[in-house]
């Protein structure tokens, strides 16, 4: 790093002695991979793995499809060709629906045409997904079958897409001028380059190159600029840190447009992984059975349910005593160096496809003890930090030398501090963790405020995230100075947003959404102060409460499932507020 940004000054060595954390070891390997600039880059790598497996996905008979390498190459040139053939090279276009090839192509094409891609969340409701991109001057959308018919309303109304391109379209969606079939663009971009298309040079790594919507409304939800370096700064540090190799097959089980899964689906095809897709949440462990992953990316709410179920079973079976024992057993002989635990935990690796060896975390703070948990049982755990600001890789615990507890050191293509001056119960300096490197963001689309809030004076990026550094360079998250509430299984909720929606009942004066943990769960919770005068003069508390409770009912009918606050707590007093009579919301737990 340019400047020493450790977060231990010499009055705290002098005065304090630093809790240390053990560093669990294991021998350091080769990283096999090539080093990828920008989205043609990346096209001209994955194209040189050939005939290997890229892609398994089910079909619609749930028959298992294999796409090799050379195939897909093929694929995102011709779709890049079709879409500058129809004149749209370089233009603003957004991606929306299940994780398929056939999303991938069409991000990747719109990347190596110079254009911005713009992921999509499918479960957005039609009306947000069009002011979304009205908003940034989308131009056209590539979307799912799940997606059929939804988009008509747009198509014949006001929007700025000029472009509809159906992945499986009905015949009666066919029939509107602004729809055309993905096959027909990848049909017409195959014609381009036999007549001699080639990818365009990318000149500018800096530019534009996708836009992403945090969590919200048109109202409360801000876009991300990213830039190629941005996302392929990201590819190639997760290449050169995380544990896989081109013989690892992963499942791939998170939303697509996360760029958390998106990264490291990205970074597996650089590695030439196998990467199989899962049609299903409610499918994901018999899948796991015909697909037998090495490795798997996912957030804290798939390991809890893993660890769940491997207890739940050995109950049922009467052999949670055996488990116990076996783990006591497991632990003493590695202690000594002798490795068995893929024979004494056989029965648990078979419910997993038998494979399974490692697991990248993220999204969300893991309990340790999981950690511990897995890898007694022989699945190592490597958690990482990252925020979609940075595209998003930050920090990720090292294969070679983890410690429980810790995100990691910065990647390669960034560096780390921490901007506070007090001193943690472990000796540390901790206040908030900033981010300065290629992984950093261009800027929030047309959101000047959010941007000045957004950066330091000299240049580092705010996370909002709380922890510290170790000696190490490890760092460690310890809280959040941002109000987003991040659930377990790694989805981001905006209070504010949720308040607006409850900002309709009139019998609500004020109202705060807070998230408490319980167990392994994040609860949304709505704390009200009513609006006494709409209620009958002698309302009991509980007439009150059931009245409110009945009434945020209705509104969480029209949220999606994890933004619903279905506690609702009363409080006798106006919340706390600032002179500008904004609510003190840290006052608030």
């Amino acid at each position: 790093m340019e400047e020493k940004v450790l977060n231990e000054t010499e009055e705290v060595k002098k005065n304090t002695k630093p809790v240390e954390v053990k560093i669990h070891r294991k021998p350091k390997t080769d990283r096999k991979y090539e080093r990828v600039s920008d989205a043609v880059d990346f096209c001209r790598v994955i194209a040189k793995h050939g005939d290997r497996v890229a892609f398994s996905y089910f079909g619609e008979k749930r028959e298992v499809i294999d796409m090799t390498y050379g195939e897909f190459a093929s694929l995102v040139k011709n779709v890049a060709a079709g879409l500058t053939e129809l004149g749209y090279a370089g233009k603003k276009i957004a991606v929306i629906g299940e994780t398929s090839v056939f999303w991938h192509a069409a991000y990747l094409a719109t990347l190596a045409t110079g254009g911005v891609a713009i992921p999509m969340d499918k479960e957005l409701e039609v009306e947000v997904i069009n002011g979304l991109l009205g908003s940034v001057d989308a131009d056209a959308i590539v979307y799912s079958g799940s997606f059929n018919g939804k988009f008509v309303p747009l198509m014949n109304g006001d929007t700025t897409l000029s472009m509809f391109v159906a992945v499986a379209p009905d015949e009666k969606e066919l029939e509107n001028s602004k729809v055309k079939a993905y096959s027909d663009v990848v049909s017409l971009g195959k014609a381009a380059v036999e007549n001699g298309y080639e990818y365009p040079p990318v000149e500018n790594r800096d530019k534009l190159a996708e836009m992403l919507f945090t969590s919200g409304t048109t109202g409360t939800s801000k876009c991300v600029m990213l830039s190629q370096k941005n996302v392929f700064s990201v590819v190639t540090s997760a290449a050169a840190t995380v544990d896989f190799k081109p013989d690892d097959t992963i499942v791939s089980v998170l939303p697509v447009h996360h760029t958390y899964e998106l990264a490291c689906t990205l970074a597996g095809l650089v590695y030439g992984m196998h990467i199989c897709i899962n049609d299903s949440i409610a499918r994901v462990l018999k899948n796991f059975q015909i697909f037998k992953p090495t490795g798997l990316v996912l957030v804290p709410l798939f390991v809890y349910t893993m660890y769940k179920k491997i207890w739940n079973e050995a109950k049922k079976s009467g052999r949670d005593k055996a488990l116990k024992l076996g783990l006591g057993a497991s632990k003493a002989m590695m202690k000594v160096g002798i490795d068995k635990r893929r024979s004494i935990f056989a029965d648990v690796h078979n419910s997993f496809g038998g494979r399974l060896e490692k697991i990248i975390c993220g999204g969300a703070a893991l309990n340790p003890r999981m950690i511990e948990f897995f890898e007694d049982i022989g699945i190592s755990i490597y958690e990482g930090f990252g925020i979609t600001e940075c595209a998003p890789l930050t920090f990720v615990t090292p294969y070679f030398a983890r410690k429980y507890g810790s995100v990691g050191p910065a990647v390669p293509c960034c560096q780390g501090r921490i901007a506070g001056d007090e001193i943690n119960d472990k000796g540390y300096i901790e206040g908030e963790i900033q981010i300065k490197g290629d992984n950093v963001m261009l800027g929030y689309f047309n959101n000047p405020e959010a941007n000045e809030v957004a950066f330091t004076e000299d240049g580092w990026f705010r996370t909002g995230d709380m922890g510290y550094m170790d000696s190490d360079g490890y760092f460690y998250i310890t809280g959040r100075l941002k109000t987003v509430i991040i659930l377990e299984n790694g989805k981001n909720v905006y209070p504010e947003e949720i308040e607006e929606h409850l900002g309709s009942i009139e019998k609500i004066a004020e109202c705060v959404v807070v998230g408490r943990q319980e167990g392994t769960a994040v609860n949304l919770v709505v704390i009200v102060y009513p609006d006494r005068t709409k209620f009958p003069e002698g309302a009991t508390e509980a007439e009150i409460l059931a009245d409110i409770e009945s009434e945020i009912a209705t509104v969480n009918k029209t949220l999606p499932t994890y933004k619903q606050a279905k506690i609702v707590e009363l409080r006798d007093t106006e919340f706390e507020k600032t002179t500008s009579k904004k609510i003190k919301r840290h006052l608030v737990k």
